[in-house]
């Protein structure tokens, strides 16, 4: 199963790890990025010389830069490589010509499987928000939608639904409102049809959105979550592109 780095990857995961890069607030391409190096920190190799343990794992030189600034890697956490535990992943990086190599730590966990019994299946809900519902007209940014399961308070059940929360596949949906307009056909009115939220962060997604190329007006905004056999579908909310 294909995961971003913090949506709870366990050993047998493939990991996208990305980096965005922004120069002068823009989003901007670095001149090379050399490789990136994935370390294990193993407790057992704590030193005075190595205080956090870390361990070289791999070295990852298949580096995918499909638009400005945006970097993916993909790591396929096979054991017994990779085990449950911290580890960091270092890019090497030349920004312009001439600069000297950098270095860019970002780090991750790799989780053990979350396993929960029950003598019912999945009986209990999830209710999902979304900021901003206003948005002016050419402004070029990301919906965040944060999908929170609706459980008894107890332990056990609670860590459950919200690691489905976190690995549960996410679609968006947005279709321009137009009441009585001419004409009705709903293909026409969609301006996104079931995308996947593929940028996670725990119980949190974020969708891009390009105002440039919507009218102005109220549309209809609602969400899919996905997991094993049940699905859940959210409310229609409102979403107003303005001047």
């Amino acid at each position: 199963m294909s995961k971003e780095r913090y949506q709870n990857p366990t050993v047998n995961d493939t990991v996208n790890l990305r980096l965005f890069a922004y120069n002068a607030n823009n989003r901007a391409s670095f001149k090379e990025v050399q490789k990136v190096e994935v370390y294990f920190l193993d407790p057992t190799a704590r030193t005075a010389e190595n205080p956090d343990g870390r361990t070289l794992i791999t070295t990852n030189h298949n580096i995918t830069n499909a638009e400005a600034g945006t970097y993916v890697t993909e790591l396929a956490m096979a054991p017994p490589l990779y085990v449950i535990g911290d580890y960091l992943d270092i890019w090497y990086v030349v920004m312009v010509d001439g600069e000297d190599v950098a270095t860019i730590e970002n780090s991750f966990r790799v989780y053990p499987n979350l396993w929960f019994t029950s003598p019912t299946p999945i009986l209990y809900d999830f209710s999902f928000s979304f900021s901003p519902n206003k948005i002016r007209q050419g402004s070029k940014r990301y919906i965040v939608i944060d999908v929170t399961p609706n459980v008894p308070k107890v332990k056990d059940i609670e860590r459950y639904y919200y690691n489905l929360a976190v690995v549960s596949p996410l679609k968006i949906y947005i279709e321009q409102a137009c009441g009585d307009c001419m004409p009705a056909e709903k293909d026409l009115r969609m301006i996104v049809d079931g995308a996947i939220v593929d940028l996670r962060e725990q119980n949190k997604g974020y969708y891009f959105i390009n105002t440039e190329e919507l009218e102005n007006g109220i549309y209809n905004i609602w969400f899919k979550l996905e997991f094993g056999d049940s699905v859940y579908v959210s409310e229609k909310n409102q979403l107003q592109i303005f001047d």
